[in-house]
């Protein structure tokens, strides 16, 4: 019988500060019916390792759940339909959306929607540690790294919220997921209610789980979602984990998520048995491709002299009218041109508000938010790419660290409409896209 293990790590996230033999997770263990066998929270590694080795358990498969806020989401517009050329393209489709050099993002795809492609975008040394952390658990085989919030089961509602203790994990049905802090959820009640675009309803409906003790504590934050008229909230009460709701919605697919584990961490059959079975043609395939090789070397030679020379010509003439560009190689010299031409006609990238808040937010957590920084109201448009939050802080100069904060993010931030008084400075904030 295989089994399936779910590992979510638990804040604070040691492993991202260098520190993987301190990180601590969630689990739970599933068989391959979906009956959950054994479960843990805040367990180190050698807890879990030591369930599978004392049940002597086989063919265990790992899905690592990583936090919401690392990853992501976004569209890509893609006319191709074959996967090579897709994520071929896969890049530039999405560079617009990303507030940081694509080349540093590791991007999955998942499946064409009517809005285009569902991508996931996280920072490739962030990746790096996550599946570092995940591959080197004992006695379980490494399967798939999803967003925790994207295995939400969003069934027949626009959006499915789940209580996690201080973070809330939210999800829609478009594939879109985020990661906040439980406190702020109220904000989020006008921007939920909001159709989609061309989209007339009169009710938007919303589920959501979460324990007794959960929505009980979080009662105030969650009455103005449950107040709002067009939205009509469904409560479930959890009698498991939120990772348990996670695993069982995976397991009996009530969910789509994006695995993460793609291109250079995508992960290898490690018992070997497909290769035994192409082994015959391989060898097959190698001898051919070893009489092609000495047939086609001298062309080949050919052919790279000349790549080579009209490459030496196209960069001879770029630094022609760009002397003082370092940066731009044969390889990319096509993309820095373009960077440059958008620059040049001041299009700078639109963020959508997913997008915008997520990046805003992790900033607002940095600074302290909730106690020396607060969120009043948050509003979006879609028209002008913009996030407006006004925002209360013990000073100003709080709100200035806010505004540079995100303005390092490659986005940009406007302070405006100031007022000091005895409690400290109020402000609007207005994020957008940046140029």
């Amino acid at each position: 019988m295989s089994y399936r293990l779910y590992v979510q790590p638990a804040a604070p996230f040691r492993a991202l500060h260098g520190d993987m033999d301190g990180q601590r997770f969630d689990w739970a263990l599933i068989d391959a019916s979906g009956v959950f066998q054994a479960s843990g929270q805040d367990d180190d590694r050698s807890v879990i390792e030591q369930t599978l080795t004392q049940n002597d358990l086989e063919h265990v498969l790992l899905v690592g759940l990583l936090p919401g806020d690392d990853v992501l989401f976004c569209f890509a517009e893609i006319p191709a339909k074959q996967a090579r050329y897709v994520r071929q393209a896969l890049p530039f489709a999405v560079e617009e959306q990303i507030a940081q050099d694509i080349d540093s993002v590791h991007l999955a795809l998942g499946k064409r929607s009517e809005e285009g492609f569902r991508v996931a975008a996280i920072d490739q040394q962030r990746m790096a540690i996550w599946h570092e952390l995940f591959d080197a658990f004992q006695g379980a085989d490494l399967e798939a790294l999803y967003p925790d919030a994207a295995l939400l089961p969003v069934s027949e509602s626009r959006w499915c919220i789940c209580l996690a203790g201080e973070d809330t994990l939210v999800a829609g049905s478009r594939g879109e997921w985020f990661r906040m802090k439980t406190e702020n959820l109220s904000i989020f009640s006008y921007t939920l209610a909001q159709p989609d675009k061309d989209e007339v309803v009169a009710e938007i409906p919303v589920t959501l789980y979460g324990s007794e003790e959960d929505l009980a504590r979080y009662a105030d934050n969650i009455r103005p979602i449950e107040t709002e008229d067009r939205l009509r909230v469904t409560r479930d009460v959890l009698q498991m984990t939120p990772l348990e709701l996670l695993a069982h919605a995976q397991h009996n697919a009530l969910c789509e998520p994006i695995n993460l584990c793609q291109g250079t961490f995508e992960n290898t059959d490690k018992t070997g048995g497909v290769w035994r079975v192409w082994r015959p043609a391989a060898i097959v395939a190698g001898l051919w491709l070893a009489l092609q090789v000495g047939v086609e070397l001298g062309l080949g030679y050919y052919h790279h002299q000349q790549a080579a020379e009209l490459e030496n010509q196209a960069m001879s003439l770029y630094h022609d009218v760009f002397p003082q560009d370092t940066r731009a190689t044969a390889a990319n010299v096509r993309r820095v041109l373009e960077g440059r031409l958008r620059v040049a006609r001041q299009q700078g990238p639109r963020a959508d508000f997913l997008s915008l808040m997520a990046q805003a937010g992790a900033e607002y957590d940095k600074l302290g938010g909730g106690q020396n920084l607060q969120f009043d109201s948050v509003n979006y448009s879609r028209q002008r790419g913009e996030l407006v939050v006004e925002l209360r802080a013990d000073n100003y100069d709080r709100l200035s660290a806010l505004r540079s904060a995100i303005g390092d993010r490659g986005l940009e931030a406007r302070i405006g409409s100031v007022v000091n008084d005895s409690s400290g400075a109020r402000a609007r904030l207005t994020v957008s896209g940046g140029s």
